[in-house]
């Protein structure tokens, strides 16, 4: 009976042992998801803050614009919103702004009005593209991404039978670009030619006059008979003394014989790309914007937060 009496207890102690590692360890794993429940929820609250300083900066430099609007008729690379802003700390994080110009760059919505190819505006892309030494059959399948229809109206041009053809077929858009990125769908426009061509083109949902205060020697060249070295001389020129209108671009010109249509040329912005960066501890987000200032509050095109 005394060796039962032993055994029992013994099995009696196992058990608790047993039940109390068991706890522990349910304490510990208890624990530690409480610990990552509670660091998913702060990662999750300074992530929607920093989201929140974003897009309150997105408003903030919309003011701005606005405010330069009411201060002069005409805008240039050396107004203070053209400054990059300095971080400016909140509640354990920070800030940081930039307001860019995007009317002196070309809109490669415009070689399609009214749904069809614009010859004109065709051949300015394509000689952009040739400067840029970029293939200017580019040109030509954009065009075709772009019209109304489904018929291939350009020698370069490529419409649903190619794009249905690809691995992961898809049909051309037969509307105009959105932003930029939907380049990368369009036939020729590999992520290098993309990179290389970004700093010269814009994605407008309407057509417009370029800015002749931010407008590169390579866009300059690309809508007018100049040559690129006289481009490169009227840049250069504006550094010193931005022009307030485009008779006084005009006289600037090295060569009486340089032809460039009024139509297309401006001393004044309307479109313009904001990206802000707010950190809040150890999140943070990457907000840009287009917006479009026409009179009074400038109005956000596109959007995206990251």
């Amino acid at each position: 009976m005394k060796i039962t009496s032993y055994k029992q207890n013994g099995v009696a102690i196992i058990m608790v042992m047993l039940i109390v590692a068991i706890s522990s360890t349910l304490a510990v794993y208890i624990s530690q998801q409480q610990n990552f429940w509670q660091r998913q929820i702060e990662t999750q609250f300074d992530r929607t803050q920093a989201r929140r300083l974003g897009l309150t900066g997105i408003d903030w430099a919309r003011g701005v614009l606005a405010d330069d609007l009411r201060a002069n008729a005409f805008d240039h690379e050396t107004e203070l919103w053209t400054m990059r802003l300095p971080a400016m700390p909140v509640e354990n994080g920070e800030v940081i702004g930039l307001i860019e110009d995007r009317q002196g760059r070309f809109n490669l919505n415009s070689i399609v009005k009214s749904g069809l190819t614009s010859p004109a505006d065709l051949a300015k892309l394509q000689r952009l593209l040739s400067l840029l030494d970029l293939p200017v059959e580019l040109a030509d399948a954009l065009a075709d991404w772009i019209d109304l229809d489904a018929e291939i109206q350009i020698p370069g041009g490529v419409e649903d039978a190619y794009y249905l053809g690809l691995s992961r077929p898809y049909r051309a858009a037969n509307r105009p670009l959105v932003e930029f990125g939907e380049l990368a769908r369009v036939k020729g426009f590999t992520p290098q030619i993309m990179n290389k061509l970004q700093p010269f083109v814009v994605v407008l949902p309407i057509s417009g006059a370029l800015n002749v205060n931010f407008i590169s020697a390579e866009v300059l060249t690309a809508i007018s008979n100049m040559s690129l070295s006289d481009a490169r001389l009227v840049v250069q020129q504006r550094r010193g003394k931005p022009f307030t209108t485009v008779a006084e671009f005009k006289q600037h010109l090295p060569n009486p014989a340089i032809s460039i249509e009024d139509a297309d040329l401006a001393v004044s912005s309307n479109f313009f790309w904001i990206t802000g960066q707010a950190s809040v501890n150890n999140s943070q987000v990457i907000t840009q914007a287009l917006v479009h200032r026409n009179q009074g509050w400038p109005k956000v095109i596109w959007q995206s937060v990251q």
